[in-house]
């Protein structure tokens, strides 16, 4: 009786094999054209005149400059981005206000917005004809064509990665924990760090690990703000156009290769992170049981 009843659900969720085959030779064949072919060749021209050619592009002034900005751009803005994203989220998932879904909008709106718009903004906000210029010029302070900007423009592409990430995990988690370790007498400090802290871990790993790569890859926004001056306020993407630009092939794959190898790195801190959410679930399920 029991098999007569598995029968037809096998039939119904179980494909015949050529349709199987020809549906992964398909994805496959998707991901070597758009993907691993393209990869292979930045390292391929990268390495095409050998390794001295290759580090010399590496260690010349100008890239080791652009190597160094996008660094510290990443190390600026990622962590302003993941104290939004915790307060935001905690914000949106523990607590009912007036504006809750305005605000929601609000931090999706780099994901709607043009880089380009959003480097606009702030030449619009702190460039010399801006709102805010001439009392910037006055004070001696630059943001437009200089690094500040380029944080700015970052922080604004990459904002919303680490909330949008922790908001759905809050939320499904809800507050039961938190009102009881309150009501066990801990402080505010206390509940975040031994409570909700460890709960959110995974989600926020994600959240920093997407903002990261963002930030590191980011061409729209940063070329608008940058003013693109050599040695001072080219970012790695912005570097390898301008070598493009001037045939200077060799170099430009050397430099493009540093992002095509955080990029690999950066998947498989993400693939590492969905491992271990996975595997930290499947045991508490597995405690829950016991």
């Amino acid at each position: 009786m029991s098999g007569t009843q598995n029968a037809p659900r096998s039939i119904v969720t179980t494909e015949s094999a050529p349709v199987r085959w020809l549906l992964t030779g398909i994805a496959l064949l998707f991901v070597a054209l758009f993907l691993v072919i393209p990869l292979v060749s930045v390292f391929a021209e990268a390495f095409k005149q050998g390794w001295r050619l290759y580090l010399a592009a590496l260690v010349e002034p100008d890239a080791w400059s652009a190597i160094k900005l996008t660094l510290l751009t990443a190390v600026i803005a990622v962590p302003l981005n993941l104290v939004f994203g915790v307060a935001a989220a905690w914000a949106i998932a523990k607590f009912d206000f007036k504006g809750k879904s305005f605000l929601i909008t609000l931090i999706d709106l780099p994901f709607s917005v043009s880089p380009v718009v959003a480097g606009l903004i702030y030449v619009l906000l702190f460039g010399a004809q801006g709102w805010w210029g001439p009392w910037l010029a006055e004070h001696d302070i630059k943001i437009i064509f200089a690094v500040p900007g380029i944080v700015l423009a970052t922080v604004f592409v990459t904002f919303p990665f680490v909330a949008r990430e922790l908001i759905p995990l809050m939320e499904a988690q809800g507050s039961e924990e938190e009102q009881a370790a309150l009501v066990l007498g801990a402080s505010g400090w206390q509940t975040f760090w031994r409570v909700t802290l460890p709960n959110i871990k995974w989600g926020l790993l994600y959240g920093v690990i997407l903002a990261n790569a963002r930030a590191m890859g980011e061409f729209g926004a940063v070329s608008v703000v940058s003013g693109h001056i050599r040695g001072m306020t080219n970012t790695i993407p912005l570097h390898v156009e301008i070598l493009y630009n001037e045939y200077n092939f060799v170099a430009a794959f050397a430099c493009a290769s540093i992002l095509a190898l955080l990029a690999l790195v950066t998947l498989a801190a993400k693939s590492y992170v969905e491992w271990a959410a996975a595997r930290q679930a499947a045991e508490d399920r597995r405690h829950a049981v016991e």
